[in-house]
């Protein structure tokens, strides 16, 4: 199959594709995980990295809302949790390969106040994560990398000590933030890399907006004019996620380690095509026993689960949120119900947008093998029905500059749901598919509430992501705040 009757075929059959769950990000959006924030996931990503198109970028963001002058702690992983990203290579919705990460945690100096101290009592500014310049990092963390693949574990970077990077205290604290973050970054060979830490978060979301029913601000959100939609750099409407922290891991792999066969492949072919979600666990037994350590034993079980965004949080019930979280992507045919007539689909037509009418069978979740991602596939190849982020890894990486923010609505191929990228607003794109964007040109409404774009913006080599906002410094953006570049002087609508 050619390029051009492969694009085609893609834009096509998008409609089938993008999920009604797809409307933002995960924050807090189960009961179990409301309860368990550190095992929370915010954010999913994977993609054909920028500057390398034989390599997959996987990113898994944990924690939301991270206050970035809240210590004295700040925000370290939980090493008491299982953090993994999965990999179904061979259509049957089920994992084949998988990569696991453990932290562990030390205290330095058991007799300071505060995590992280510098310049201070005659300790130096922290300015390295280990030796000379790591003093004032009393709380750090270490962590290991573990593939697993056909049942057999392989540690990664075997040998080396890799530390996560801590939150940006501040400027006197840690000088030099950027080498700290720098030395996050570690070569696990063979063309593999990683980094974990506390980073900005690159999601962007007018929240408050959103879950008030979706009452946008006027002239703004809601319905945007074309001035506003065409515009990827600006935004016009605040950005409630803006200023927050969020922990990461990134994974950047040789594309050969992911494929059913071990080979790189052209768009067209099946095998190029590999389904991935992140995932969080914990033991099933854990105890508490200050001032001795945690006790925890048997069987890992799953806390947390995403592949495609927000699935849960705005489209699977609340009685069965929790089940959707602890099971497997290959048994989600038992949500379907929710789909088949959603509330946001309700709400819409409530203010206005026309909407197909119920059962919406195009808002099932047909996550399956099946063309526009995966053309190669035919009818014995769609796998059940599963919630699985579904990247064709044949297709070349939009070069930066060119990227859109709405991925395949704009011509973006390279974007979402061909994977997801932190520039992909999958808030805009989702919603649309929900009003049904491709069901016909009566439902082709240009939904959207404003935030375009990250004001933090965009890290576009590995690790993709940015520094973590400083906690001296920082501060959110909100109604009646600067922090709007669309709008005159920049400030933030209210109404």
């Amino acid at each position: 199959m050619n390029k051009r009757k492969f694009l085609v075929a893609f834009a096509l059959a998008l409609s089938v594709l993008v999920p009604a769950s797809s409307f933002a990000s995960s924050h807090r959006e189960a009961p179990i995980t409301a309860l368990d924030r550190t095992a929370d996931i915010t954010d999913w990503y994977a993609f054909v990295s920028y500057d390398h198109p034989d390599r997959v970028t996987m990113i898994l963001n944990v924690d939301p809302f991270l206050e970035p002058s809240n210590g004295p702690n700040y925000f370290p992983f939980d090493p008491n949790v299982l953090y993994e990203m999965k990999i179904d290579n061979d259509r049957d919705g089920k994992d084949d390969i998988v990569f696991q990460f453990r932290f562990n945690t030390e205290i330095r100096q058991p007799g300071l106040f505060t995590g992280f101290v510098g310049d201070l009592a005659g300790i130096p500014p922290i300015t390295s994560l280990d030796g000379p310049g790591s003093e004032g990092l009393s709380l750090r963390q270490t962590y290991t990398v573990t593939m697993v693949k056909n049942g057999h574990a392989r540690r990664l970077g075997q040998g080396k000590t890799l530390f996560s990077v801590p939150s940006n205290v501040g400027s006197r604290t840690m000088p030099d933030y950027q080498t700290l973050f720098n030395q996050g970054i570690n070569d696990l060979g063979g063309g593999a890399r990683v980094f974990a830490g506390t980073v900005d978060d690159p999601f962007f979301i007018d929240l408050g907006a959103a879950f008030d029913s979706l009452n946008f601000r006027m002239g703004i959100g809601g319905v945007v004019s074309p001035s506003v939609d065409g515009d990827d750099k600006n935004n016009y409407a605040p950005d409630a996620v803006a200023g927050f922290n969020v922990n990461t891991i990134v994974l950047e792999v040789p594309t050969a380690w992911l494929t059913e066969d071990g080979k790189l492949h052209p768009a067209g072919d099946k095998r190029a095509v590999i389904g991935t979600y992140g995932a969080t666990s914990r033991q099933a037994i854990t105890v508490r026993r200050s001032p001795k350590h945690e006790l925890d034993f048997g069987e890992f079980r799953q806390v947390q689960r995403e592949g495609n965004p927000l699935i849960n949080e705005l489209i699977v019930g609340t009685g069965s949120k929790d089940r959707f979280s602890m099971d497997e992507p290959e048994n989600d045919k038992q949500f379907a119900n929710f789909f088949l007539n959603p509330l946001l689909a309700t709400v819409f037509s409530t203010i206005g947008i026309p909407v197909p009418p119920a059962p919406r069978t195009d808002l099932l979740p047909l996550v399956q093998y099946q063309a526009p991602i995966c053309p190669g596939c035919g009818p014995k190849d769609k796998g059940p029905i599963a919630d699985l982020m579904r990247l064709n890894t044949g297709i070349a990486p939009t070069p930066v500059g060119q990227q859109k923010r709405l991925g395949v609505l704009a011509g973006d191929f390279g974007g979402f749901p061909n994977g997801r990228r932190p520039i992909d607003d999958v808030v805009d794109i989702a919603s649309r598919a929900v009003a049904g964007v491709l069901a016909g040109p009566q439902f082709n409404t240009p939904i959207g509430d404003g935030v375009n774009t990250n004001p933090e913006g965009f890290n576009n080599s590995f690790p993709y992501v940015m520094p973590a906002n400083n906690g001296r410094n920082s501060h959110h953006i909100g109604p009646g705040q600067d922090g709007c570049t669309g709008q005159p002087g920049g400030i933030c609508p209210v109404q």
